[in-house]
């Protein structure tokens, strides 16, 4: 893990894949950190030079009073690109990080490739909506420790959390290393997207990419509808998996970044 101070504050990151190579930004989610991408480091690195960033509050990046918003957040990565020296970038994100992915593409369109947005919304619903007040209302009570074990429920299947053990202790783990002030705020960033209007300005080329069994956080229909919305989209729904669909099926999430960035 590295630090950077950018958009004043100290960012951390990880670098992976050969200098030289076209890069791939990979951006987390709420509660997420950097290792939620470890799976894909050795197929994607050989071609690509990898960065993956700590949202702000989220493992080892600073955390800033509440609220955070989307300037802010695409502001870190564009930031820490400057700092790199990495004038374009592919740009992979999940969840809230699927939501800076199109920020980034609306805001910063010259300096990304192309975009990958994965099990997310461009505009808030009601029963997606309501989900977020009672998870600051509880971790602001209990602490990080006490939106754990529903945080995880809500992103993986039974089958799947009874089936893999070992990864889901090293999940809760990584949702134990998220802030306080860095999840109150990037829930209020993430209540505040309101894309939908902007999508068919997008002429960057999107792959939305979904779980099949995520029924709330980026379901396949929304997805798709949204890769037909954009100028250039294309949607895949990965079979098995919830929200955190690159950790259900990682082999089918490289399979879909590889298939698309060769076809750039």
């Amino acid at each position: 893990m590295a630090i950077v101070e950018a958009n004043g504050i100290n960012i951390s990151y990880e670098l992976d894949g050969p200098e030289g190579a076209p890069w791939v930004t990979f951006i987390t989610g709420i509660t997420n950190d950097t290792t939620m991408w470890d799976d894909h480091i050795p197929a994607l690195s050989e071609n690509f030079r990898l960065l993956r960033l700590d949202s702000r509050g989220h493992g080892g990046t600073d955390a800033t009073p509440p609220p955070y918003s989307f300037e802010q957040l695409t502001g870190d990565v564009a930031a820490i690109w400057d700092e790199l020296g990495i004038e374009r970038s592919h740009v992979v994100g999940i969840g809230l990080g699927g939501m800076t992915t199109v920020a980034l593409a609306l805001r910063f369109p010259r300096r990304v490739s192309a975009i990958v947005p994965t099990a997310c919304r461009v505009e808030l619903v009601p029963e997606y909506q309501a989900i977020w007040p009672p998870m600051i209302e509880k971790s602001a009570a209990e602490g990080i420790d006490g939106i754990v074990d529903i945080t995880a429920s809500r992103w993986f299947p039974e089958a799947f959390r009874e089936a893999n053990p070992e990864k889901m202790d090293a999940v809760r783990a990584m949702i134990r290393r998220t802030s306080l002030d860095g999840y109150h705020g990037c829930i209020q960033a993430l209540l505040s997207v309101d894309f939908g209007a902007e999508l068919s300005s997008i002429h960057t080329p999107t792959l939305f990419v979904s779980g099949a069994l995520d029924a709330i956080g980026g379901p396949a229909d929304v997805m798709q509808e949204m890769a037909q919305t954009v100028q250039d989209g294309q949607h895949i729904s990965l079979p098995g998996a919830g929200h955190i669909c690159n950790i259900a099926n990682p082999a089918a999430y490289d399979d879909a970044l590889l298939s698309f960035f060769e076809s750039l």
